[in-house]
C-alpha cells in the first residue's frame, strides 16, 4: 500500500468516526452511545471504541490521582506535625468520614486520622486503562450490547435497590439483581472504578496494586487481571480471556502514560 493510500484511507476512517459521533443523540434525556455496529471493519470498530472511552477513562482516573494526592497531602502533614495521630482539625476530619463511608471503609469509626489515611490510600488509587478498556470491551461486546446501548453500563454491573436499572430477560428465579442504567458513560465508568475500588470481592485486586505501589513498579492491568477473579462466574477463564484481549489490542502501553 502505498503512503497516498494510506493517507486516504486514514482520511476515510477519520471521517467515519466523526459521523458516527455525530450521530449521537440524547434518548430520554441521555447520552447516547456512537453505533459501533455500523463500522464493517473489526479493526475499525475497535479503535472507534477505544479512540472514544480512552478519554473518559483518562478523565476518571485523574479524578482518582487528584483525589489520592490530597490524601496523601493530609498524610504528611500529620507526620510532620507534633500532634497525634488523630490530630486533624474538623474540616478533614469530615472529609475523611465522607470518603471512607464512599469507599467502604470497614471499622472507620472505630481509626485514627493516620490509620483511616492508609486505609483510604489503600482504595483511591487508579485503575489501569489497558485494564478498564479490556473489560468494557468484553463486558459490552464492544459497545453493541443492549445494555450497553439503552443503559449505558458497559461493564455488566448489577444493582440490587427498586428501580436501579432494568431486569434481565434471563435471570434466575429467585434472584433479585437489575441490570444498573446510568445517565452517562462517565457515569457508568466512575462508577465501576468505585465498585473495584471498593466492593470486598475485589479485595485482591487491591492488595495486587498495593504490591506495585510499594515497589514502585508501573500499575499494569496484566499484573492487576487476576483481581478480578470474582468478577465473573468464569472465574480463571474470564481472567485469561482479559489479558488475551490486553495484549492482542496493544492496550499494555496505555499503562505508561
Amino acid at each position: 500500500m502505498t503512503d497516498r493510500q494510506l493517507i486516504i484511507g486514514g482520511v476515510a476512517l477519520g471521517i467515519i468516526s466523526i459521523v458516527v459521533m455525530w450521530q449521537q443523540k440524547l434518548f430520554d434525556g441521555r447520552e447516547a452511545l456512537p453505533d459501533f455496529a455500523s463500522y464493517s471493519q473489526v479493526g475499525e470498530k475497535k479503535q472507534a471504541f477505544f479512540n472514544y472511552l480512552q478519554p473518559r477513562v483518562n478523565k476518571a482516573n485523574q479524578q482518582l490521582r487528584s483525589e489520592r494526592l490530597k490524601i496523601v497531602a493530609l498524610k504528611q502533614a500529620l507526620q510532620s506535625g507534633s500532634g497525634s495521630p488523630g490530630d486533624l482539625s474538623e474540616q478533614p476530619k469530615a472529609y475523611l468520614r465522607q470518603l471512607a463511608t464512599r469507599y467502604r471503609v470497614p471499622d472507620r469509626d472505630d481509626l485514627n486520622s493516620l490509620e483511616l489515611l492508609d486505609q483510604l490510600l489503600f482504595r483511591v488509587d487508579e485503575i489501569p486503562p489497558s485494564l478498564v478498556l479490556a473489560q468494557a470491551a468484553n463486558e459490552s461486546a464492544w459497545g453493541t450490547s443492549s445494555f450497553a446501548r439503552n443503559q449505558l453500563n458497559l461493564f455488566g454491573i448489577w444493582c440490587y435497590t427498586e428501580n436501579c436499572g432494568v431486569i434481565p430477560k434471563h435471570r434466575a428465579e429467585g434472584a433479585t439483581h437489575q441490570v444498573a442504567e446510568f445517565e452517562s458513560v462517565q457515569a457508568c465508568i466512575e462508577y465501576y472504578l468505585l465498585n473495584l475500588n471498593s466492593h470486598p470481592a475485589y479485595l485482591d485486586l487491591r492488595k495486587l496494586r498495593a504490591g506495585l505501589r510499594q515497589r514502585q513498579v508501573t500499575l499494569s492491568g496484566v499484573k492487576l487481571a487476576s483481581g478480578l477473579l470474582r468478577y465473573s462466574e468464569r472465574g480463571q477463564l474470564y481472567v485469561d480471556e482479559l489479558i488475551e484481549m490486553i495484549r492482542f489490542n496493544h492496550l499494555d502501553g496505555l499503562d505508561e502514560g
